[in-house]
């Protein structure tokens, strides 16, 4: 491998780690924040659907 070849993979290899590192940031990350918060509040709107909502039980009348 010459010198020349040497600096280009180095540098193509700089070039791949920021680009994983920016698709990490600006899109896995904000879309498994999404899902997350979103599936928990499917969860707990599925739940309330069965259950009622949450607080005391009404006075009966």
């Amino acid at each position: 491998m010459s010198a020349p070849d040497a600096t280009m993979s180095r540098v193509r290899r700089k070039r791949m780690e920021i680009f994983a590192f920016l698709f990490l940031t600006a899109i896995v990350m904000p879309v498994l924040a999404v899902g997350t918060v979103g599936s928990y509040g499917l969860g707990v709107w599925i739940y309330q659907t069965f259950a009622g909502p949450p607080g005391p039980p009404s006075a009966p009348h």
